[in-house]
């Protein structure tokens, strides 16, 4: 049996991801992204920008986390240093600016090319380990970059460093809450679209493969090892964009962004939305962060309950969110 023919053959066992789902689940999604859009708009003219802010914060992090979600729900590589790729994203825009290089044209291919370069070193390595070996390996990683960045005194150490004007693209001028947020869900589309491309391609069939049974695919010719390290250093980079546009939002970073629980965090969203699932990483960052708004406005106390809700949500909806979707609200 030749290439050709044996991932034909794979095609038969594995789902083939669709964009939107199925039936009434494809049809809420499209109203859910559509509201995602919309609701903050009017906020912003109804002279809200609380919401405005809010909901530029979850499109930021559903970046990050539709990045996980192509190695962890798709590649079965359980990171717990993508954290690492999101503050390497903003620093590669702070430490410019702190310079006096203000243009968005090399702040975010910086935040790009810094977060994939980190990738693929620490892939390279990381990734010739296996199950709890991997995990720690990519903790151990992130926890090496957060030190390395914490012991940058010129650029804040552990006080961070203030953005004090946002990236200049030129024509487009961010620093207007409503452009940045337009942009940032432009990118999100553009993430969430070029996910479903990869594991809809050749390439993704072999990764999810990996994912299933990597010693038949090693046995079917394919080095599993390449085609792992490239979705790895594809997820990192798309890591350190979201990291850009958390820089931007927050105007100011901290090393604190690449501590293994924000990875942690990431990797919540991922499961919570629906890993395996194109927008499943999307609906996981929007509820993750609803949930942890409005339990802190009711008491100080609130992780308790949070990380409550959060263990039912994933013992007993299948699938996640993404899952409770595509069955049209039918548990």
């Amino acid at each position: 049996m030749n290439k050709q023919e044996s991932i034909i053959k794979l095609d038969e066992h594995l789902e083939t991801p669709t964009l939107f789902g199925f039936g009434r689940g494809r049809l809420i999604t499209i109203v859910v992204m559509v509201l995602l859009l919309i609701l903050p708009i009017a906020a912003w003219y109804m002279g809200n920008k609380f919401y405005l802010d809010f909901s530029a914060r979850i499109v930021c992090l559903a970046i990050a986390a539709v990045s996980l979600n192509l190695i962890l729900g798709f590649g079965g590589m359980v990171s717990f240093g993508h954290a690492a790729f999101v503050g390497i994203g903003a620093y590669a825009v702070g430490i410019p600016s702190y310079h006096g290089y203000e243009s968005a044209w090399l702040h975010f291919p910086l935040a790009i090319g810094a977060a994939a370069m980190f990738a693929l070193i620490t892939g390279a390595i990381g990734l010739r380990t296996k199950g709890v070996y991997f995990i720690m390996i990519t903790m151990a990683f992130a926890q090496m970059a957060y030190y390395f960045f914490l012991s940058l005194e010129e650029y804040g150490g552990d006080d961070g460093m203030t953005l004090w004007s946002r990236s200049d693209f030129g024509f487009l001028n961010i620093s207007d809450g409503l452009t940045f947020f337009l942009l940032c869900y432009a990118l999100l589309v553009l993430c969430v679209y070029l996910v479903f491309r990869i594991v809809h391609s050749r390439f993704g069939m072999v990764l999810r493969g990996c994912n299933s049974n990597e010693i038949r695919m090693k046995a079917l010719g394919y080095n599993t090892y390449a085609y792992r390290l490239t979705a790895y250093v594809i997820s990192g980079a798309m890591c350190g964009l979201a990291g850009a546009l958390i820089a931007n939002l927050q105007d100011y970073i901290t090393a604190d962004t690449m501590t293994w629980t924000r990875s942690g965090e990431l990797m919540f969203m991922v499961i919570l939305g629906g890993a395996g699932s194109v927008f499943g990483p999307v609906f996981g960052a929007g509820v993750f962060l609803l949930l942890e708004e409005i339990l802190s406005a009711y008491t100080i106390y609130w992780h308790l309950p949070f990380g409550l809700l959060l263990i039912l949500s994933v013992l007993f909806i299948k699938g996640g969110v993404n899952g409770l979707i595509r069955r049209g609200w039918r548990l």
